[in-house]
Order: C-alpha cells, then structure tokens, then sequence
C-alpha cells in the first residue's frame, strides 16, 4: 500500500488519520425494519461525515436525503411491514458519499409519481421525498423495478 500522506488533497489526509484507510472505502451494509431504525443509521453517517470532515452542507444534504429515501423504502415500498427488510449499503470516500437503498417492495415507476410543483399538488401533505433528494444528491439513479434508489454527494468545496 502506498504512502497516504502523499499525493492526496490535504482534506484527504486529515480523513485519513481519522478513520483507517481500509475500512473507510469498505461498502457499510444495514438493515432496517422499521422507522425507528432509520436515526441511528443516519446519525451514524453523519459520524463518519463529520470525522472526514464534510461540510455542514454536505451532511445536510445527505442527511435529508437518506431519511426521504429511506422513510419512502419503509413507507410505500413495504407499507411498515417490519417483517421486510429495508437494505442500506454506503461507502464513504474523500471524495464521495455512494448509498444504495433497496426494499422487498414491487417499486414503483416515475411517471406514476405526481409532480409536488404542480398547483393541485402543493398543498399536499407528502410528495416532495424524490424532489428534494433530486436537488441535494449529485445524482439519484434508480434501478428498473423501482425499488432501488442510488444515491451520491460528491464532496463540496466548501
């Protein structure tokens, strides 16, 4: 292994000295069977963010947008059937936060979503999870099913 003190970003290097290098690039899998389960989860995350030193925007960011995902994987795609299994897979980088968020449930499709712009909409109590999480992720992708959401932060400068 190469030296890590060495042609990487100085931020890199701080994060570095905090969390081993082997275990921070290591996929972090989850489970979740309920709402009650998501805040440990974040604030897990949001440990590891703080001691790699992202942004407050950053975790904000990440923050907001794993409990949308994950709330909506628990909510609509299991109707909070505790007996299903919400699967949370993360990977934290100098540079990125990846997380991909599955359920048991039948997905859904884009099209059947309403848009929480429209004017019918915007009094509606739900509907704006995907948007928000469309505005503070780099990229949200979803797999064909529906019932898989891939997430990504890239690292802001800030």
């Amino acid at each position: 292994m190469r030296n890590l003190g060495s042609g990487i970003l100085p931020s890199a290097r701080k994060f570095t000295k905090i969390i081993n290098y082997t275990n921070y690039l290591r996929w972090q899998v989850r489970a979740l069977h309920s709402r009650d389960d998501i805040l440990p989860v974040i604030e897990e995350v949001l440990r590891l963010l703080e001691a790699a030193n992202y942004s407050s925007k950053d975790q904000f960011a990440i923050r907001l947008s794993l409990e949308e995902a994950l709330v909506n994987a628990i909510k609509h795609g299991h109707k909070d059937d505790p007996s299903k299994e919400v699967r949370l897979r993360y990977q934290l980088t100098p540079h990125h936060l990846l997380a991909e968020i599955e359920d048991q449930g039948p997905g859904f499709k884009m099209s059947d979503v309403a848009d929480p712009c429209a004017p019918e909409n915007l009094e509606r109590p739900c509907g704006r999870g995907l948007l928000l999480m469309r505005r503070y992720m780099t990229s949200v992708r979803f797999n064909a099913t529906g019932n898989c959401v891939i997430l990504c932060r890239r690292r802001s400068d800030a």
